[in-house]
């Protein structure tokens, strides 16, 4: 080691360092997306190969150097959505904001999802509406505003039994939460159980109307349950909604079908039931 070390110019250090951040960068910039399964695919196929030549397995590593050599071909064809996408964020300098937006994502994520579970765990019944395109003015303008930051413990106060708010909807956008005691429409869909309460058809009886998302606390079940697109979808997982809200809070640059598109990947990949 000690005589590798004494070749070692600066220079090479720099070339490393450069070459690892550039690559660290834009692995950021493809998190999330399916160009990032990929990336990984690329990963293990090429672990394989190396290990292959290791042991001089001729036929596999034959093999496996015959596939990356299509992958080079296909790869550009297939994923070019993706790639212009990283190529235009890369001109706009979106590669250095893309780690601040996730973890901002991921910190508001945090203090929604530890809400949510305190109030299930607590059998405290809670709606939440994040408003998107849509706006729901006619339905908080009424309402108590707030404009507030959001936080777990400001959302839990708003739903304490005791609260005169607590049987209102609680409105958020992307940044701050703008209104409590808000009253939505009921759903219009006759076909849903009987037991299915008012909070759950008022939750989707807004997503019916606009393109916003009801997150629905049962008091009397303790689970969360998701509206989207005048779909209902029960007892989701803790995990579930955290990808779920992270996924919202991270999205302003992503069109309306696909983020609807990931919710539904999200839901049936975790099982949650839908009604």
């Amino acid at each position: 080691m000690a005589e590798i070390l004494k070749h070692v110019k600066w220079q090479d250090i720099v070339d490393i360092l450069v070459i690892s951040f550039v690559v660290y960068r834009l692995l950021l910039l493809l998190y999330g997306t399916r160009a990032m399964q990929l990336v990984k695919g690329l990963l293990v196929i090429g672990l394989l190969s190396a290990l292959a030549r290791l042991l001089e397995l001729s036929t596999i590593s034959w093999f496996m150097g015959q596939i990356l050599g299509i992958m080079v071909i296909a790869v550009p064809i297939v994923f070019q959505p993706e790639l212009r996408k990283v190529l235009e964020e890369l001109g706009r300098g979106n590669i250095w904001k893309r780690h601040k937006v996730q973890k901002r994502a991921e910190s508001i994520a945090d203090e929604i999802s530890k809400a949510l579970i305190y109030m299930k765990s607590q059998r405290i019944g809670a709606l939440l509406v994040l408003q998107r395109e849509t706006g729901l003015k006619d339905f908080w303008r009424t309402a108590v505003i707030l404009d507030a930051a959001i936080s777990q413990e400001l959302l839990i106060s708003l739903f304490w039994i005791n609260n005169p708010l607590h049987d209102g909807a609680v409105i958020l956008d992307q940044s701050r939460i703008i209104a409590a005691g808000c009253y939505l429409p009921l759903t219009e869909n006759s076909e849903l159980s009987r037991w299915i309460g008012t909070r759950h058809r008022a939750g989707l009886g807004v997503t019916e109307v606009s393109d916003s998302i009801s997150l629905i606390v049962s008091e009397e079940r303790g689970e969360v349950s998701l509206a989207i697109n005048g779909h209902l979808s029960r007892n989701l997982k803790d995990d579930q909604v955290h990808k779920l809200l992270v996924h919202y809070f991270s999205d302003e640059d992503t069109s309306q079908q696909s983020f609807l598109d990931t919710l539904r990947e999200e839901i049936k990949s975790l099982g949650a039931k839908e009604v």
